[in-house]
C-alpha cells in the first residue's frame, strides 16, 4: 500500500473514532500558532491542543516573514468577516523548535535573503543560527505591526531532545 492508501485508510478511521462534526472556523482558544514545517514539531501534538482550539501556520523555521505577516493580516480580515476579530482576546504563538533545519543554512544567503525579504546586511538580524535571539526577533515584528494590533504576542522554543518547551518572550 502507498502512501496516500494508507492516508486515506487512517482517514477512514479518524471519521469513525474522532472527527468532531459541528467545529466552528474559529478556534476555540483563539490561537494561531506559527510554527516550523519539521514533522517533530506539530504544534498541536507539542501544546497538547485538542482538534479545533488552535489554528497553524507552518513554514520554514516558524519564521514570521513579509508573507507570513500578510497571511496573518488576512486572517484577521477572515475573522472579522466570520463576525469575530484577530484582535483583543487573541494569541499569536511564535513557536521554533532546537536542532532546526534553516540554522543549516546560515551560510546560503542565496536562500535566505528572498525567503525572508532582504538583502544580505538585513541577514544578521534574523538570527538564522541562533532560535532563542530568532523567537525574540520574530515577536518584535508581530508586535510592531500596527494591523494586528490588540493581539497578545509570545514565543516559545521547544527541545526536539526532551519534548520540552520554554517560554523564550513571555506574553
Amino acid at each position: 500500500m502507498g502512501v496516500v492508501e494508507t492516508l486515506a485508510s487512517r482517514n477512514a478511521d479518524f471519521v469513525k473514532t474522532q472527527f468532531t462534526d459541528g467545529l466552528r472556523m474559529m478556534p476555540k482558544l483563539k490561537t494561531i500558532v506559527i510554527g516550523c514545517v519539521d514533522p517533530r514539531v506539530d504544534p498541536a501534538s507539542v501544546l497538547g491542543a485538542e482538534q479545533g482550539e488552535i489554528a497553524a501556520i507552518r513554514n520554514v523555521g516558524g519564521r514570521i516573514t513579509p508573507r507570513t505577516l500578510e497571511e496573518l493580516v488576512m486572517l484577521r480580515k477572515v475573522t472579522q468577516a466570520a463576525g469575530a476579530d484577530l484582535g483583543p482576546g487573541w494569541e499569536l504563538i511564535v513557536l521554533q523548535h532546537t536542532q532546526c533545519g534553516i540554522t543549516l543554512l546560515k551560510d546560503q544567503p542565496e536562500l535566505l535573503t528572498p525567503y525572508f525579504e532582504t538583502d544580505e546586511a538585513g541577514l544578521e538580524a534574523q538570527a538564522v543560527a541562533d532560535p532563542r535571539a530568532a523567537i525574540a526577533h520574530d515577536v518584535a515584528a508581530l508586535r510592531a505591526e500596527s494591523r494586528l494590533e490588540g493581539v497578545r504576542v509570545s514565543g516559545l522554543l521547544y527541545d526536539v531532545a526532551t519534548g520540552e518547551i520554554e517560554t523564550v518572550v513571555a506574553p
